[in-house]
């Protein structure tokens, strides 16, 4: 039997991974309506840049620095002190997050214009773009506050053991902005106003719905909300204090982004649209395994290192290593492999012409390069943040930017759009290599014999499963229609088989962990 720790976060991994799943889908849906309405055009790319600034904000104060240091503190304090004191911590850190993102929300809809004019500077040979990105903006500004509710509600669900509702609460606001956006959509055309504002509309109330959905069961685990903004809290200045080497480590991380689309909105019309279509389609397979190993495993390895057990965290380390690779690795080679077929059965509708699914899936082939290691940065970041050393993620971080930067400023006239892929996906693989490095020496060694061999026979599995799709994309060419799409889905099946057919085979047990949690029963299921 696999360590009880392991186990566990399995559990969590597998409840976070089918909640995921269901939104992620239900987010590929609202890319596809996107683009069956927008195509990769003047309204497409505002509207990425006015929802990119407020996600900018959303990863670094919700969903990344604040979640993850509140976490940690929420963790230590509910197994020292109890549920009273866990509660009027989790009523202080709420009141302190939302005094916070208001503030920031209200001077983001005066800062608009110059907000959009620095991230993305191209628009201004277009002012009425770039006029669209900035009232787009505005509407969409709230949406940190909702993001930031949901999140930190996310977080104290986490705690106490529920990881499917958290995660399947973002398939609410894909459910719900969709829904609205679409609508909208109809109204705002025969209004003669810009039909993407819907869609802006729909982000905020999708939103409301994310936060919302989780707080009845909060209340039934004994929550009860009192603004008591209090930053002199020790407990609440511990939050901030962690919070700090993160934000900066996550302002790296946004930094790329910024770069990014600095650069895109440079590379002409579409280019921004591309990239943005393209990220999202990797982003469905790193929402599976990679942000649900990364949920599961801070609450786990934070209360490892609380009762002293640095063995026990080396051990889960290694195991939670595996399990990210033997899913990634796969993926990334069936993204690069099945890219244009994919973007093709997926977007190339409506507005979206075979020229978007061209560029689309050339920058697909470039992300995808980086998802191994978008994985185990997922996994090995929160075990610098239970060990309250958040530093290390911090500076890791602005090696990616420096990798990134480097690439594109060195690539990006041969390339045009596609060294911005790239960048991103050498930075962020530079950045995997050394958290992994200075980990190692902080938890002096862990079982890299382990590591490596479990490693190999997961790369093996994994060449033969890219060469099964390799030979069978060459024949997905001849195919239309329903054939194609029929033949496309059929191909994926079957390499998905080949692979964890090869995997139970040859692999290490943790390459068909998540899989077998997900088929099995065992003792305790996760809640």
């Amino acid at each position: 039997m696999p360590p009880q720790a392991t186990e566990r976060i399995a559990k969590g991994a597998r409840a976070v991974s089918i909640a995921v799943l269901a939104s992620r889908l239900l987010g590929l849906v609202r890319e596809q309506v996107l683009a069956g309405l927008f195509g990769a055009g003047f309204q497409m790319d505002a509207y990425v840049v006015a929802y990119r600034i407020p996600n900018l904000l959303r990863d670094l104060f919700a969903e990344g620095a604040f979640a993850s240091s509140f976490v940690t503190v929420f963790s230590h304090t509910r197994e020292r002190e109890g549920e009273e004191a866990t509660w009027a911590l989790a009523s202080r850190a709420l009141s302190c997050l939302l005094v916070i993102v208001l503030g920031i929300t209200l001077l983001g809809e005066v800062l608009a214009p110059a907000l959009v004019s620095l991230l993305a500077p191209g628009f201004s040979v277009t002012p009425a773009k770039a006029q669209l990105a900035t009232l787009l903006t505005r509407i969409m500004f709230p949406f940190l506050v909702t993001i930031s509710l949901s999140a930190l509600f996310g977080g104290i669900l986490n705690t106490f053991g529920y990881f499917f509702l958290p995660a399947i609460s973002s398939a609410f606001f894909n459910l719900v902005s969709v829904a609205l956006g679409v609508g909208l959509y109809f109204v705002f055309k025969k209004q003669g106003t810009p039909e993407i504002l819907g869609m802006a509309v729909g982000v905020v109330i999708g939103g409301l719905a994310q936060a919302f959905i989780q707080f009845p069961s909060l209340k039934r685990l004994g929550f009860r909300f009192v603004f008591a903004p209090r930053f002199s809290d020790p407990k609440v200045r511990e939050i901030f204090r962690l919070m700090a080497p993160m934000v900066l480590g996550l302002s790296a991380v946004q930094l790329n982004i910024f770069l990014n689309t600095y650069f895109a909105s440079l590379c002409g019309e579409g280019a921004v649209s591309w990239l943005s279509y393209a990220f999202r389609i990797m982003y469905v397979p790193l929402g599976l395994f990679g942000v649900a190993l990364s949920v599961a495993i801070l609450p786990v390895t934070s209360a490892q290192v609380a009762q002293g057990d640095l063995k026990a965290l080396r051990s889960t380390y290694v195991s939670c290593f595996l399990m990210g690779l033997a899913l990634a690795l796969p993926s990334a080679l069936g993204l690069i492999i099945l890219a244009r077929p994919i973007v093709r059965l997926l977007f190339e509708h409506g507005q979206f012409s075979p020229l978007d699914t061209l560029n689309t899936s050339l920058a697909l082939k470039f992300f995808s390069i980086s998802l191994p290691a978008y994985a185990i940065t997922k996994i090995t970041a929160p075990v610098f943040y239970a060990l309250r050393r958040p530093k290390v993620p911090m500076l890791s971080s602005f090696f990616s930017v420096l990798i990134n930067g480097l690439t594109v400023l060195a690539l990006i006239k041969p390339l045009g759009f596609k060294a911005v892929a790239l960048g991103m996906a050498l930075g962020i693989t530079a950045q995997a290599f050394l958290q992994v490095g200075i980990l190692y020496h902080v938890l002096q060694g862990f079982d890299s014999k382990r590591l490596m061999g479990g490693g190999v026979r997961i790369i093996f599995c994994a060449a033969l499963m890219g060469f099964t799709a390799w030979k069978g994309q060459a024949l997905l060419n001849a195919l239309s229609g329903w054939l194609f799409s029929f033949g496309l889905l059929g191909l994926i099946a079957f390499c998905a088989a080949f692979y964890f057919a090869s995997a139970k085979l040859l692999a290490p047990k943790e390459a068909l962990y998540l899989l077998d949690s997900l088929l099995t029963k065992r003792r305790a299921p996760s809640k």
